[in-house]
C-alpha cells in the first residue's frame, strides 16, 4: 500500500493518491488531471475510484476530467446530488482498491454531504482518515458556506459537525493518521496548523474544537471570528456540483498568444480584466494602463477569487515569459476559465510597441520615515490581526479583502500612505486604486516589515492569534 499526499502549497490544498495491489484511488484532485494520469502510468496500475469529501468551495476538483479520461467512479458521501454521473454512498458503506478499504463515514457539519474515508488496511487495521473540511489540524471546517442550501443557521450547521465529531472521528484509535484537506492559510478554517498530517491522538489533545466540554461550548468556538467567506466559494461550489468545461480547452484558449495591438483591441471591444501577474517590483516601474497586479509568486489563486468575485469575469493575462501556463492552470483551479489570452512575451512586448503605460510611486520606508508627521494618512491593508498585533500609530486599518467596500470611502484630493507586510498585498491595492482613478498615494516598499526598522512611531507588538502571510 502507498499513501501519498500531494500538497499544493498556494492553496493550501491536500490531494491523496493511494496505490494497492494494482489498483488506485484519488481523494479531492486538483483541476489538472495530468499529474495523476502520470502517476498512474508510472506505478502501471488502474485508478478505481475518485473520493470526493464534499462539493469545495475554494477550489474547482478535477473530478470530472479526471473520470472521463480514466474511467474510474466518482463517489460522494450521502445526499449528494451532482449533475453528473457519480456514486453516492451510504453511510459506513465500504470500497476495496486492491488489498485494501475505504470506508465512508458520513459527517455532515461543514456541508451535508460531507464524508469521512477511513482506510482500511491489508491486515484490517483502520489506518487513517482523510477528513476533507470536516477535521483539520487545530481547527474544524467553517460551519457558514451551506447555510443557504441546507436551509439551516450556521449554529445548527455547527451542532451537526459536533455531533460528527464526537460519533465518527473522537471513537477511532490516537494511532490513526489525520490527512486534511487544507492547511494553514486555507480561507476553510481559522485556526490550522503549519502541519499537514498528524494523529488523532494529537488532535485530541491540541485541538481547540476538541477540546469543548459541550456542544454548546463548541458551537460557540467554531462560529466566533468567522470572516465573510470569499464571493468566488458560491461559485466554485456550483461548478464542482454542476460541471465545468474541460481543463485542457481553459488551457488552450488562455495560452493564445496576442500581439500588442491585439490585446489593446481585445481590451477596448470588451469588458476583460487585464491581470497583470508580474512580481510587484517590476509592475511599480510600468504596466498597462487599468491593469490589476495580483502576482503570482504568492497566494495568486484565492488572492484573484477574493477580489475579481465573479469566476465569468473575462481576462486577458500579462505574464513573464514562460509562466503563462502556470497562471492559467492556478486560475483554473479556483474556477476563472474565460481567458481570452496572454500578451505575447509579456509587458515587453507592450513597452517595445510604444503605447501608453502606467506607472505607481513606490517609495522606501526611510522616504516614509522622512515624510512622517502627525496627522499623515497611513493605509494599513494587512488583515486585521496583523494590524491589532502591531501597527502604525493612528494609521487606519484598510484590509486588502474588503478594499471594494472602502475604496469609495476616499478623498481623491488627499494623499496618503499604503503598506501592507511586505510589499505583495499593498501593491494590489495600488494597482485597484490607481485603476479606479486615485493617484495622490504612494506605496511603501517593503511594508511593516521595513517600516519596523525605522524611528515611525509604532503601537506596542500584541503577540497575534496567527502567522502573518505576506
Amino acid at each position: 500500500m502507498k499513501i501519498e499526499q500531494i500538497y499544493t502549497d498556494c492553496l493550501a490544498q491536500g490531494a491523496y493518491y493511494i496505490v494497492s495491489n494494482g489498483e488506485a484511488a484519488i481523494i479531492d484532485p486538483l483541476r489538472e488531471t495530468q499529474p495523476y494520469i502520470e502517476r498512474l502510468q508510472k506505478d502501471n496500475v488502474t485508478l478505481k475510484y475518485i473520493f470526493e469529501t464534499h462539493f469545495h468551495a475554494d477550489f474547482v476538483s478535477g473530478h470530472v476530467d479526471l473520470s472521463k479520461k480514466t474511467g474510474a467512479k466518482i463517489v460522494y458521501g450521502p445526499t449528494a446530488n451532482p449533475d453528473f454521473e457519480a456514486i453516492i454512498a451510504k453511510d459506513e458503506q465500504v470500497f476495496e482498491i486492491g488489498n485494501i478499504k475505504i470506508k465512508v463515514l458520513h459527517t455532515p457539519g461543514h456541508t451535508m454531504e460531507s464524508s469521512t474515508f477511513l482506510l482500511i488496511d491489508e491486515n484490517a487495521k483502520e489506518t487513517a482518515i482523510f477528513s476533507g473540511d470536516t477535521l483539520f489540524l487545530g481547527d474544524v471546517g467553517r460551519p457558514d458556506l451551506a447555510q443557504k442550501a441546507a436551509g439551516m443557521t450556521q449554529e445548527d450547521l455547527a451542532g451537526l459537525l459536533y455531533d460528527s465529531l464526537k460519533n465518527k472521528i473522537m471513537p477511532l484509535a490516537d494511532d490513526t493518521v489525520v490527512y486534511p484537506a487544507h492547511g494553514a492559510g486555507s480561507a476553510c478554517g481559522k485556526n490550522m496548523q503549519k502541519e499537514t498530517v498528524d494523529t488523532l491522538g494529537n488532535q485530541k489533545k491540541t485541538n481547540y474544537a476538541l477540546n469543548q466540554p459541550n456542544k454548546e461550548a463548541f458551537i460557540k468556538a467554531v462560529t466566533d471570528g468567522l470572516l465573510p467567506a470569499p464571493a468566488y466559494f458560491g461559485m466554485n461550489v456550483a461548478m464542482n456540483k454542476n460541471g465545468f468545461d474541460n481543463f485542457d480547452k481553459v488551457l488552450n484558449n488562455g495560452l493564445k498568444a496576442l500581439s500588442a495591438n491585439e490585446f489593446e483591441e481585445i481590451a477596448e471591444n470588451s469588458e476583460a480584466l487585464i491581470l497583470d501577474t508580474r512580481s510587484a517590483a517590476d509592475f511599480t516601474k510600468g504596466f498597462i494602463p487599468q491593469s490589476i497586479n495580483i502576482g503570482l509568486n504568492g497566494d495568486f489563486a484565492p488572492w484573484v477569487g477574493a477580489l475579481v468575485k465573479d469566476v465569468r469575469q473575462p481576462i486577458l493575462l500579462v505574464a513573464d515569459k514562460g509562466n503563462e501556463k502556470e497562471v492559467v492552470t492556478r486560475l483554473s483551479r479556483v474556477g476563472f476559465d474565460n481567458i481570452l489570452g496572454h500578451l505575447e512575451n509579456g509587458f515587453e512586448t507592450w513597452k517595445g510597441s510604444g503605447k501608453a503605460i502606467d506607472m505607481i510611486n513606490r517609495i522606501s520606508a526611510e522616504q516614509l520615515d522622512s515624510e512622517y508627521f502627525e496627522d499623515i494618512k497611513i493605509l494599513d491593508v494587512r488583515k486585521e490581526n496583523e494590524f491589532e498585533a502591531e501597527h502604525v500609530e493612528n494609521a487606519y486599518s484598510r484590509p486588502l479583502a474588503y478594499i471594494n467596500d472602502w475604496i469609495n470611502d476616499l478623498d481623491s484630493k488627499e494623499h496618503f500612505y499604503i503598506h501592507c507586510a511586505g510589499g505583495y498585498r499593498s501593491m494590489m491595492a495600488a494597482s485597484i486604486l490607481q485603476a479606479h482613478g486615485y493617484h495622490n498615494f504612494s506605496e511603501v516598499e517593503g511594508g511593516f516589515n521595513a517600516i519596523s526598522k525605522t524611528d515611525i512611531p509604532k503601537t506596542d507588538f500584541v503577540c497575534p492569534s496567527k502567522k502573518m502571510i505576506l
